[in-house]
């Protein structure tokens, strides 16, 4: 299917209209996964023109992906992953630890971005951050794009190597996400030490139920829960 190259047209208007030199682009991947972290890649590209074929992670062949992926390692100006764990978005909701993975993320760039280009509707990062969001972001904006790949590559690995030891769940094909072979593995053995365990696949497994989490909210910032709940994949 055709479609149109991404552009720096929403870069470009945050450099006019608010003066910000360092502009990164965000994207998140393995939000609506049963398994396995959320991850958020930020990334920053500057104007240059992009690599061929630069789109939506989700528009790529899984080869033309992880080759894009290489290329782009070495052509952005820099770019950094964070990631929630299972155990976080159990704890603080989704919401929340999209949010922790995406802060994680920008603060682990070499430089602090003056705005940021948020994938989606919904600005789930908020203040101290200057952000953009804009719907298709990872079609529309390079930096955005970029993100987008980046972080789909990293998460897909990581998976395939929570895989090893849990072959019957398929980490290396379905990266987590529902899939008939996860569904029949989680039926069998029950859920891994990587499974989401307050989400509500646990309700069609009546042997698992017993495993399943309450969430409570934990209240304060980012900062304070960060701190409570180091994790490093």
């Amino acid at each position: 299917m055709p479609y149109e190259s991404p552009t720096h047209t929403v870069e470009r208007s945050l450099r006019a209209t608010t003066g910000a030199k360092i502009v990164a682009g965000v994207d998140e991947v393995g939000r609506g996964a049963w398994a396995g972290p959320v991850s958020v890649c930020a990334a920053v590209t500057g104007l240059r023109r992009a690599p061929e074929g630069l789109t939506d992670s989700k528009l790529l062949a899984p080869k033309r992906r992880t080759a894009l992926a290489g290329e782009l390692e070495g052509w952005v100006t820099a770019y950094a992953f964070g990631h929630s764990s299972p155990e976080e978005i159990d704890e603080l909701g989704m919401t929340a630890a999209l949010r922790l993975a995406a802060v994680r993320a920008l603060e682990g760039l070499p430089v602090r971005p003056d705005a940021v280009i948020l994938d989606g509707k919904h600005d789930y990062l908020g203040a101290p951050w200057k952000v953009r969001t804009v719907i298709k972001g990872d079609q529309s904006c390079v930096c955005v794009a970029a993100a987008s790949v980046l972080a789909k590559v990293r998460r897909d690995a990581m998976m395939a190597e929570l895989g090893v030891g849990h072959e019957d769940f398929c980490f290396a094909d379905n990266a987590g996400y529902p899939s008939p072979a996860h569904q029949a593995a989680l039926a069998e053995r029950g859920p891994t030490p990587y499974h989401r365990l307050s989400w509500a696949y646990l309700d069609g497994l009546p042997q698992w139920q017993h495993l399943k989490k309450v969430r409570v909210p934990v209240r304060g910032n980012v900062t304070e829960i960060e701190g409570q709940l180091g994790f490093d994949f």
